[in-house]
């Protein structure tokens, strides 16, 4: 598949994945929901890799690369399904776009990609300003919402380090293989997750949940993660980030048109500071306004 290709797709995938996990945990509870997925996603990897004939590599690089990974899926989905319980599906996605300015902290902390010129600094001082209005609005929700945003933060954080980590180890397996290694890192842990915090089944699967859980298994937790380690694996941490330049905004249309959800003006306002400073971080100041003037043009 081309880069291009791989790259939009990832986008319309994680655009949706936000509102599908609030509609999995729908009567099942978050634990049940994330482990569920990332079953469904690790037989059909196991299913695919016997059909396409790969071979999952076991050398050392793989197997750092696999728990790498697997950590870190483990800690931010883990905290995204617990505070999707209480932040809307739009918010979820509106602070996953600070991951582009949290990986490239990190590539040039340890993978030495990039430097960290004035650009990248006040993309990143624009980044915690849209930060600072999403707290904001989270106050205006209760003191759930808070908490919610405070876990989400911890997830980004994971999902961010855990990238620069994985590019820093250097392992060159097969995207597949790839995603088979993670979760089998993780299912272990999901499920050790439910079973202390639950450990039921749920007594009745409501139908949205139902669909809401298969189509995060087989786009969420395989084909999405196929695409995303394909990226990794040809293109710079930083570049791989920025696919949540368009996210946010899809996402918050989704979940107000579909789920109702309210976004208040501080989350919009918030948002588009992260947007900026995204921007203002991928292109610099000069190239920002010379797209800004074009769009302007047409």
């Amino acid at each position: 598949m081309s880069l291009p290709l791989a790259f939009v797709s990832v986008i319309l995938i994680w655009s949706t994945t936000p509102l599908a996990i609030k509609w999995s945990a729908l009567g099942v509870g978050f634990s049940f929901a994330v482990f569920s997925r990332m079953a469904i996603g690790t037989l059909l990897c196991v299913l695919l890799l016997a059909a396409l004939r790969i071979r999952v590599p076991l050398h050392r690089k793989a197997r750092l690369a696999y728990l790498a990974s697997g950590l870190s899926l483990f800690g931010a989905m883990s905290l995204t399904y617990w505070s999707a319980q209480y932040v809307s599906s739009g918010l979820i996605s509106v602070l996953f776009g600070l991951s582009p300015l949290i990986t490239s902290l990190g590539a040039v902390l340890w993978l030495d990609e990039e430097a960290l010129t004035a650009n990248k600094i006040l993309g990143m001082v624009l980044g915690m300003v849209g930060l600072g209005l999403v707290f904001q609005g989270g106050l205006e929700l209760g003191p759930g919402a808070l908490l919610g945003i405070l876990a989400l933060l911890c997830a980004v954080a994971m999902q961010s380090f855990g990238l620069v980590w994985i590019k820093r180890i250097g392992d060159d397996s097969h995207p597949l293989a790839m995603t088979l290694g993670t979760l089998a890192v993780g299912l272990p842990l999901f499920f050790a997750a439910w079973w202390w915090a639950d450990g039921s089944l749920p007594a009745a699967l409501p139908q949205r949940a139902l669909i809401a859980t298969a189509y995060l298994g087989v786009f969420g937790s395989v084909l999405g993660f196929v695409l995303y380690f394909y990226m990794i694996k040809y293109m710079e941490a930083g570049r791989v980030a920025l696919i949540t330049l368009i996210t946010p905004v899809m996402a918050l249309l989704l979940g107000h048109v579909l789920n109702n959800e309210e976004v208040l003006p501080q989350v919009w306002f918030g948002a588009a500071f992260i947007l900026l400073g995204l921007g203002l971080h991928r292109w610099g100041m000069g190239r920002l306004a010379v797209m800004w003037l074009r769009m302007g043009g047409k």
